[in-house]
């Protein structure tokens, strides 16, 4: 039997490890994305544990002011770090979503092949059914005049014989 041949699959398979690509860039701009925001947790963590600190350790009693002074230099410090970070997460997103567009429109090509390749597969399998069913009508058409053939030389054989 004939084997539906898909004269775009090369093109196909090639789309399909594009898509796979971009599947994979997302991954690990997300992975990263993920990252930078655990360091913005950790960062506002160890600020509240710092400042919880200075509260429950260094404002009773007499205050030592260098040490409340170094506090504030390191809580500053730690601010910009947050602020940096929260920048290159900013632009970590703007990565992923220009990700994500390209995975779409990996996936959108990808399919349209595809649904290319159904159409094709159809209609091969279509004219394969209306081959088959030409042939198998003109089988019948063949057997049907041989077997007419064969009644009509009966028929004068015997007609032959009874003018006898």
């Amino acid at each position: 039997m004939a084997r539906f041949l898909f004269k775009l699959e090369t093109v196909l398979r090639h789309r399909e490890r594009i898509e796979q690509e971009r599947q994979r860039d997302l991954a690990l701009l997300q992975s990263e994305l993920t990252r930078l925001q655990s360091l913005v947790r950790g960062i506002e963590d160890e600020m509240q544990k710092s400042t919880a600190d200075v509260r429950d350790n260094h404002l009773v009693g007499k205050l030592n002011l260098a040490y409340l002074a170094a506090h504030r230099r390191y809580m500053l410090g730690m601010q910009r770090k947050g602020l940096d970070l929260v920048e290159q997460i900013n632009a970590q997103q703007q990565k992923v979503n220009e990700a994500r567009a390209a995975l779409a429109e990996a996936s959108k090509q990808k399919k349209i092949l595809e649904k290319l390749r159904e159409r094709q597969q159809s209609q091969w399998s279509a004219d394969v059914a209306r081959a088959e069913a030409s042939a198998a009508d003109e089988m019948a058409t063949q057997m049907s005049h041989a077997s007419l053939s064969e009644l009509s030389e009966l028929e004068l054989s015997d007609l032959e014989e009874q003018t006898q």
